[in-house]
């Protein structure tokens, strides 16, 4: 009997015991730590992003049009220079004597006319007098008109010997500044390779090829933010300058200028650039960060053939303190925001930080940002 009573004491303990503990343990249910923030409607800009090198707007190769040795360069590169500015002078001897018979030549043709017209003014007036025979006037008629051809020929290889050798001095064809020099002093000059490249970088393009999905978005005249890796955090504002109107149809992708101001001369041709460009604006809807986002990629079947799907989902923190999770149907999105068209409501607690530790239902502490 004794022992009965011990048996009986000690079941009650156990069983006491065991209540406790799952007391203890429904209490310290675990709660997950995150942080949160209001959704609210905002505005998202929509953009398209391309990657492109940077270009001149201009970028002229001025050639040598006498292949000979370079004697002498007068700029170099990055000197500015205007339209009509002497760049280099060519090895010209055989040019000048060229143009010295020729104004020789001119000398003599005018001397020669000077002479026959003389004779020719006085056959008119003794023709008129009958002084003169028709067959004697004709003589002197001709010998007039020979040496007026033969001055209007010496006149024009005169100027032909004059333009080859000024060719002799390259000039630059525009106002700019020398971005290249390709030869050196002695070099032979060749009509095929060009001596200089002369740029204006007051405006510079960037090009780039966009697809034929995107071509639908894009318009001459939308607006381009410019970032290059030599200037971080530094924004250079453009626009679309023109759009191919056609596509390569080995690639589908179109051709696509954005025209940037550069009156400074900070943008170099040949930096690599990315071109943010404003699609559209949407206004009032619901705006959730993209990194409080968890995506999701599954593969379905469309058509009997396999697709790609790609879903995200958010958290939120309702009444009861706990986690439920939303799946969203997506109006826009980039990599900072995602515009939300269904799945959300204005007011609602969004997990931000946390929610990868999170699960539907799931009890919840909200984290002072304060602290």
């Amino acid at each position: 009997m004794k022992h009965k009573v011990m048996l009986m004491g000690v079941l009650g303990l156990l069983m006491l015991a065991s209540a406790c503990q799952k007391s203890a343990s429904k209490e310290e249910e675990i709660r997950v730590p995150v942080e949160v923030q209001e959704i609210t409607y905002g505005t998202v800009v929509q953009t398209l992003s391309f990657n492109g090198d940077i270009k001149a707007d201009f970028d002229v190769k001025v050639y040598s049009k006498v292949p000979d040795r370079i004697e002498a360069f007068y700029v170099d590169e990055g000197d500015v220079v205007a339209k009509g500015t002497p760049m280099a002078k060519i090895l010209s001897t055989t040019i000048e004597q060229g143009y010295l018979q020729a104004e020789a030549g001119l000398v003599a043709a005018k001397a020669q006319k000077a002479n026959v017209q003389v004779e020719y003014e006085r056959a008119k007036r003794l023709i008129k007098e009958n002084a003169m025979s028709q067959q004697q006037y004709d003589a002197v008629e001709t010998q007039y008109e020979a040496a007026s051809a033969q001055l209007t020929q010496a006149e024009a290889m005169c100027v032909n010997a004059k333009t080859q050798l000024d060719d002799a001095t390259i000039q630059s064809p525009i106002r700019g500044i020398v971005g290249k020099r390709y030869y050196d002093v002695g070099d032979m000059a060749s009509p095929s390779v060009p001596v200089f490249s002369v740029v204006q970088m007051d405006r510079v393009k960037i090009t780039f090829d966009a697809t034929e999905e995107d071509m639908g978005k894009l318009e001459v005249g939308q607006k381009a933010v410019v970032h290059v890796r030599s200037y971080p955090g530094k924004e250079f504002q453009g626009s679309v300058s023109q759009i191919s109107p056609i596509l390569d149809p080995v690639t589908r992708m179109a051709t696509v200028e954005v025209l940037v101001p550069n009156k400074d001369h900070e943008l170099k041709p040949g930096m690599f650039a990315k071109a943010d460009i404003t699609t559209g604006v949407l206004e009032h809807v619901l705006v959730v960060p993209r990194y409080a986002a968890i995506e999701s990629t599954s593969l379905i079947k469309v058509d009997n053939q396999d697709q790609v799907v790609k879903n995200f989902f958010v958290y939120v923190v309702n009444d009861s303190g706990r986690a439920e999770q939303k799946k969203l149907t997506i109006d826009y999105l980039n990599h900072q925001v995602i515009a939300v068209k269904d799945g959300l409501q204005a007011g609602q607690k969004l997990v931000v930080s946390g929610q990868n530790n999170c699960r539907d239902s799931v009890l919840v502490m909200i984290a002072d940002k304060e602290n």
